[in-house]
Order: C-alpha cells, then structure tokens, then sequence
C-alpha cells in the first residue's frame, strides 16, 4: 500500500499555511495529487477525500483499506463509500474542541438531514453524540439506530399533528418554529396529560455568504419566529404555555458556511434573547447556536477546522455571557455537512463519450442527478478523480454529465481527467451530505448502494434498489389492467 498522505504542517499561522497550500495545489497534474490536499490538523472538512484515502500498487484509490476498483466490482455502480475512520473522527474533533473552549457544559446534534439512515445515526450514537431530526421518518430511523429519544431534537418548519404527537410518545426535545406549531403542541401535551419539552426557533436577522437556498438566518426565511414576536411568544408561554416546558433557544445562520464572524455576532443576539425570555421567567437552560461549517469541495475551497470554527462560537457564547452577567447556559451544536460530507465518495462507471468539435468533450457515467442533485440545484461544484489510475496525467478537459433525460444532468461542467475508456471507474470525493438524502427515482433510476468501509472491510448500509422495488407501491385500477 502507498500512502500518499502528507506531512502536516505547523498550525501556527494558519492564513500562510492556506495560502501555501493553495498555491501547491494551484495546478493538478493527476488524480493522485487530491490525495495531497490536507489540512494542518487533519480537520476532515477541509480534506478533500476522507482522512483514509491512500494510493495501493495497481494505481488505484483505496479508501477504509478497500480498493474503490474491488467495491464496484462486489457491489455494484454507482456505489456510496462512506469511510468510518473519518466520520467517527470528525464527531470527536467536535466534542473535544467544545470541551476544550467552552468553560460550561455541551452538546453536539448530529443534523441528520444531511444523511438519515440506521448506520449513520448509530456511529453517531456511540460516539455521544445525538441527533437532530425534521420529520416522522428520520425520528424513527434514529430511535431504530439506538439514538436515546430523550436526547432528540426535532425540527422543522411544518410539522404535523401526527408528527408532534410521535414527538410527544418519545419525549423529544422539539424545537418550535411558529405560532400554529406552538398552539397544536400546547394542546396536544394537554391532552397526553403530558408537559413537552421545548425550544424555540427564533430568526436573528444574519445573513452569510453561501447560496440563496441554504440562506436561514436572514429575516426574510420560512423558519423561526422574527425577532419583533419575541415578547408575545414568551408571554404566551409563560401565561398561557401551560404544558410547554421551554428549556432553550435555538438559531441557524445557513449552511457551507466559511465566515467565522457571523457566529460571533449570533452570540450577542441569542444572549439578548436569553435576557428577554429570563424576564419571563422561563427556564432557560440551552442555548442552541446551529450548525453551517462547510467542508471542502474543490482544491479552492478554505473553511476553517472544526476546532477554529468550535473555538469562535464557543469563546463568543462565554464572553457575551460575561458581559452580561449570565450563567453559562448549556451549549448546543448542529453539524451535518462537516460531519458526514467529507466521509464519503461516489463512484461510478463510465459509458459513452461524445465529443462536439471545437466545443467539449462530453463523458457519461452511470449515475447523476437521482444519486447527487446538489449541482442542478445548487449549480454546486465537485472535483472527480481516476479511481483506476491515480497516476495517470490529467491531459483532458471534458463535461461529465449524467445518465438522464435531462439537459441539466451535468455532474462537473468542466473536469480535468486522464483519456477514459468505457468501464473505468471515476470517483467524485465530498458526497456524504445531501447527496443520498436527496436523492430520487427520476426516470425511475433505482438507488445506488452504500457501503461503510473500515480497515480493509466493507459492509452494505443501504441495499440497491432494484426494478421491483421501484413499483413496490404502485397500484393499478382494475379498469387498466390488462386482459387476460
């Protein structure tokens, strides 16, 4: 096995170290050279392949010491790798960081949109840490995984009667997003004899950089109460709340966030909030300040670690309660991106190849838009590497596009590969997050498989979909059946 890992550099000055590293991988000459794009402290969200990857003696990538090449061939294309070094490693790296900055107690919350499933959440579970969940469906998988109900938090911006209720029979922690939730979960407690266990979304008017659609701290969003409802949400819950135990405040600024000071003011303004509500006399114990690190997803991209982003939110939540007079609250955190996105690749084979005469070179694979809809919908960018040949040189440009009866089906507008042949074996790195949570059965696509890989084994976490399954649910009137 080669080991093409490099050696760390001094953390020391972080600005020059990321600057030296842009400028070492200013020009890719192979697929090999990814392998080389580390961080000082090997924060996974600022690899680009997850912390195993490494470079065996037939030139291909191997990941969890399973060779990509083999995994395809045993399981299937496409094919979800998800590496469990990297995932537990980068759960860790968080709790460590939050109990290395902050002086009072916390909790990290897996944001389990980026990737709801039994394996994922359980990895979670056993490292301590617990899972955030927006539905009925993922409050179930993570029940299922050995998550402790009691330690839950269910979001979302629209939930239903039945979906509260399912809340309540576990005792989760549900963080209320508007008033009609508010009212529905108030009587619903006091019919169950019960009192629910709340938090409240509250939207603190911060704007980040990142795309328009992952964009939810600013004002004008569906989630959270604004901050002018402030007071009458306090009143009612202290007046009228009468089965609403409100232990906590939560905000979200958005998502691929890079910007460390953003999360320094969102500090400032959950301690106000967390003066208002005090003189409510609500039992404010949490104060949940999100998630949003972003991870890496091509050579130019530079978000902070997981210990420099922990450390900013941490110090600012303590200093603003300083300034203030105020007991350290329970702090809380919701990473999803940077916990899982890093941890996986996808791979997939190659098909046919068109070349359009003085325009590109186009090259499909057997995957696309149904496995990974982040660039139709993001226009998001990926990096794709030679699985097959990591050394072999990046002497093409050309369009990797998907297999679907759609124009936009396009994974990389432009990649830099080596010449292809149909049946090798590509893999796009940074796929654990939102690709397999999104994605579809367009054009009746069956799911690809995912396996969790670790030390040389491989085990299956999500079963193909196969051509049956895809009509599992389909029902046919008896008017439209055929005759026999």
């Amino acid at each position: 096995m080669v080991s093409t890992a490099p050696v760390a550099p001094s953390s020391t000055n972080r600005s020059a170290n990321r600057s030296e590293n842009k400028a070492d991988t200013a020009e890719i000459a192979s697929s090999l050279q990814y392998l080389s794009l580390a961080a000082a402290d090997d924060s996974p969200n600022q690899r680009l392949l997850p912390l195993t990857a490494e470079v065996n003696e037939k030139d291909h990538l191997v990941v969890g010491g399973c060779d990509v090449v083999d995994l395809i061939a045993e399981f299937g294309s496409p094919l979800y790798i998800l590496d469990e070094q990297t995932l537990r490693t980068a759960c860790r790296q968080y709790k460590e960081a939050f109990e290395r900055h902050y002086p009072g107690e916390s909790l990290i919350v897996y944001a389990s949109k980026a990737w709801n499933c039994l394996a994922v959440c359980a990895i979670a579970a056993q490292e301590g840490v617990t899972i955030d969940v927006v539905s009925g469906g993922e409050l179930r998988t993570a029940v299922d995984a050995g998550a402790d109900p009691a330690n839950l938090y269910f979001h979302g911006n629209n939930k239903s009667r039945d979906e509260l209720k399912l809340g309540l029979d576990h005792n989760v922690h549900i963080v209320v997003d508007n008033w009609h939730e508010m009212q529905m979960l108030n009587a619903l407690a006091g019919e169950a004899g019960k009192k629910a266990t709340i938090l409240l979304r509250l939207t603190p008017g911060i704007e980040c950089h990142t795309h328009e659609y992952i964009q939810t701290g600013h004002i004008d969003s569906k989630f959270g109460f604004d901050p002018e409802q402030l007071e009458d949400v306090f009143k009612f819950i202290s007046e009228q709340g009468k089965h609403l135990n409100c232990v906590g405040l939560h905000a979200h600024i958005g998502s691929q966030i890079f910007e460390l000071q953003p999360h320094h003011d969102l500090a400032e303004v959950m301690v106000r909030w967390f003066q208002v509500a005090n003189k409510y006399g609500l039992p404010i114990q949490q104060l949940d300040i999100g998630g949003g690190l972003g991870i890496r997803y091509t050579e130019s991209d530079d978000p902070p670690s997981i210990d420099e982003w922990s450390k900013t939110v941490c110090e600012s939540l303590a200093a603003a309660c300083a300034k203030n007079d105020l007991p350290l609250p329970k702090i809380l955190c919701e990473p999803g991106r940077s916990l899982v996105g890093s941890a996986c690749v996808t791979a997939y084979t190659v098909g046919g190849q068109k070349t359009v005469p003085g325009i590109r070179k186009y090259v499909s694979v057997d995957g696309g838009m149904s496995d990974n809809p982040r660039p139709i919908t993001y226009q998001s960018e990926y990096r794709v590497l030679a699985a097959n040949k990591m050394s072999a040189p990046l002497s093409e440009t050309m369009r990797l596009a998907g297999k679907h009866c759609e124009s936009g089906d396009v994974i990389i507008q432009s990649a830099s590969l080596p010449t292809l042949e149909a049946g090798e074996i590509l893999v796009v790195p940074a796929t654990g997050a939102y690709n397999y949570s999104m994605s579809s059965n367009y054009n009746r696509v069956p799911r690809p498989a995912a396996v969790l890989v670790n030390n040389g084994q491989a085990d299956l976490i999500l079963q193909r979909e196969t051509y049956e399954d895809l009509v599992r649910h389909d029902r046919l009137p008896e008017s439209l059946k055929p005759q026999q």
